[in-house]
């Protein structure tokens, strides 16, 4: 199963409700964060969390509200004993950005930390991998997908109707065909496939012709929100996207459901009018709140 959480779903100011961006994604081993807004770590406690856990960050861009919170996790994790490496990733300018943040406080650097600027499929696995999409945001700045591969399952039915047993049964779950005691067995009369997920995060950009085909067929997209139909003018001249602009994202990639992030403190008191905008165009969206947990 994958687990997104919502640690973080304001824009750049936050709210009393909204802590600034941050989302971890949930998946066997792997804890990925996307983005790491002020407050972030606290976020972690508040939630019952453990950042020890923490695998991977996806930086999608350098301004402060997705971004402050590196040097307070990466001294949570220096004073935690964490053992793993940490891998940071992010647009163009981040290992200068990251360099400029390690200046900037005194580190003990007790755990390995790797940056790498990504662009197109920058990490696999034999489970998933991950891959990143130029966005339009004024600053050099990333979407992000997670794409976990399909899997080629026993039919535990069928195979009962047969005496294969033992290690042979590796060879069908790689798709091969076997021979069990004198007899041939094609794989594709007992397996099957079951299609893995694609999560898609799309933070902090103007619409452009990228999004839709690189979100395409998500089960899951969750794309900013700052502004609602009213500041369209407003939305684009600060890169950003509308609630309803999001709405036909998410219709026009085919993906299943929407959900919106990163709202602007304008709407604290009434979040209606914008999720109603996207929910128009987009049946299944709702709109995050900090610490919403989702199963995808």
């Amino acid at each position: 199963m994958i687990k997104a959480i919502f640690l973080g779903t304001s824009d750049a100011i936050p709210s009393a409700e909204r802590n600034h961006t941050s989302i971890l994604l949930e998946y066997k081993d792997e804890n990925i964060l996307i983005d790491c807004g002020e407050g972030t770590q606290r976020q972690f406690r508040k939630a019952e969390l453990n950042p020890n856990k923490i695998t991977r960050i996806l930086i999608t861009h350098w301004h402060g509200d997705h971004t402050l919170g590196i040097p307070g996790l990466l001294e949570t994790l220096s004073f935690s004993d964490y053992n793993k490496t940490l891998f940071i990733y992010g647009p163009k300018g981040t290992k200068e950005f990251m360099n400029q943040v390690l200046k900037t406080f005194v580190f003990h650097e007790n755990f390995k930390i790797e940056v790498e600027e990504v662009s197109g499929k920058f990490f696999e696995t034999e489970d998933f991998y991950l891959e990143a999409q130029k966005m339009s945001h004024g600053v050099p700045c990333n979407a992000y997908n997670f794409i976990e591969k399909d899997k080629i399952r026993i039919d535990k039915k069928k195979l009962e109707k047969t005496k294969i047993q033992g290690p042979i049964l590796q060879k069908l779950k790689q798709g091969k065909d076997i021979v069990f005691e004198g007899k041939k067995y094609p794989a594709k009369n007992l397996t099957y496939k079951e299609g893995g997920k694609k999560i898609s995060f799309v933070l902090d950009t103007s619409f452009n012709d990228a999004i839709i085909p690189f979100v395409k067929n998500s089960d899951l997209l969750v794309c900013e929100s700052t502004f609602g139909e009213e500041l369209a003018d407003k939305a684009k001249e600060y890169h950003h996207l509308t609630s309803k602009q999001a709405g036909e994202i998410a219709k026009k990639s085919n993906s299943k459901k929407l959900i919106l992030t990163h709202i602007s403190q304008r709407y604290s008191k009434d979040n209606k009018a914008i999720l109603n905008s996207a929910k128009k165009i987009f049946k299944n969206t709702t709109l995050a709140k900090d610490f919403d947990r989702v199963d995808i």
